[in-house]
């Protein structure tokens, strides 16, 4: 009976444990399921008028409009498996870098082309990751990167520096306690006739800089850990002074010029001259239909302007950003009796 007993306990062990086990890898399954669902609505959203549906060259309404080179084959898993999760991350996530620098060039870490945008200041760092997920999917791969252990790291390094900020402040609110203490006993001991003429000098508070460079520190983890959840944002473009003189224009417009194809791959979704891509509308006349003060808004922070266009915010300089007006200024071609096309 005990022995009947005992083999009763076991095999209802291993049944829970069968199932406990069995519930975990469906609930991982979920969440995999889940992160690539959300990354599929983004690819479809940002990605696929150049990549296409499923990753094939040639397949996305952009793609033969583009300028070489032109965006991989997203569904080659002989190509694509030799990108580590990280490389098509920092791929989609990263500096616009100007590549007529053949530093820039020169540069084995850097992968992309002008062409290809970035989304790092435009997308949240887990959304970049679920279109990592998804973008795996196409060529018979899956995401091995660890998201969960990412956000825990975040979050931990997150509390250090709210810690190592927190006792910074402390040590200088001490120091400074004291210097004022010292400084007020001082006084206390000096004659009227003395306090008169007296300037208290300058004491420097070598744990007031230890405090500024700990919030310093914890603002920019603070930026990382709110930027793995949240899209950025940025407050609303001021109004920008575009006064310029004559001699000075003509040299911005040739930054502009050369900056519009070379660094931010502008007629990767753009035309000129019925060349360029179709995602946004055609700009020859841009010079005439559009405001500079709303063209220099809408390159610096087009989400503002339009919550789900398709442009993605390319972490622009103002200074770029004033030259790119100069030049989109100067595009006044005849007005064309064919319809403009744009699907933006």
């Amino acid at each position: 009976m005990r022995g009947m007993a005992k083999t009763n306990r076991m095999r209802k062990f291993c049944t829970v444990t069968v199932i406990g086990l069995l519930g975990a890898l469906l609930l991982s399954g979920c969440a995999g399921d889940e992160k690539t669902a959300e990354g599929k609505k983004l690819y479809n959203h940002y990605c696929s008028h150049c990549h296409g549906e499923s990753g094939q060259q040639a397949e996305g309404f952009n793609w033969e409009r583009m300028p070489d080179p032109r965006p991989k084959n997203l569904a080659s898993e002989a190509e694509m498996s030799t990108f580590s999760d990280e490389e098509i991350f920092h791929t989609i996530s990263r500096e616009m870098r100007d590549t007529s620098d053949p530093k820039v060039l020169e540069d084995m870490e850097y992968f992309a082309v002008p062409t290809m945008p970035t989304f790092k200041y435009t997308l949240s760092e887990e959304e970049i990751w679920h279109i990592v997920a998804y973008v795996r999917t196409l060529h018979g791969m899956s995401l091995t990167y660890d998201l969960e252990a990412r956000h825990k790291e975040l979050e931990q390094m997150l509390q250090a520096a709210q810690q190592e900020m927190d006792e910074a402040k402390a040590a200088f609110e001490a120091a400074q306690a004291k210097v004022e203490a010292e400084q007020a006993a001082k006084e206390e001991a000096m004659t009227d006739e003395q306090l008169e003429n007296y300037e208290p000098e300058e004491v420097e508070i070598p744990e007031e800089e230890v405090f500024l460079q700990a919030s310093v520190k914890f603002d920019k983890t603070k930026a990382a850990f709110d930027g793995f959840l949240k899209r950025p944002k940025k407050a609303q473009v001021p109004r920008p002074d575009l006064t310029i003189s004559e001699e000075a224009l003509a040299k911005q417009v040739e930054i502009g010029k050369a900056i519009y194809s070379q660094k931010y791959g502008c007629h990767g979704c753009h035309s000129l001259n019925d060349e360029g891509g179709l995602v946004g509308p055609a700009l020859d006349r841009a010079g005439f239909r559009l405001n500079p003060t709303w063209i220099y808004r809408w390159i610096l922070y087009p989400q503002s302007m339009k919550k789900h266009t398709r442009m993605p915010n390319l972490g622009i300089s103002t200074e770029d950003a004033k030259a790119l007006t100069y030049y989109l200024g100067t595009l006044r071609a005849p007005k064309s009796e064919a319809p403009v096309t744009s699907v933006e």
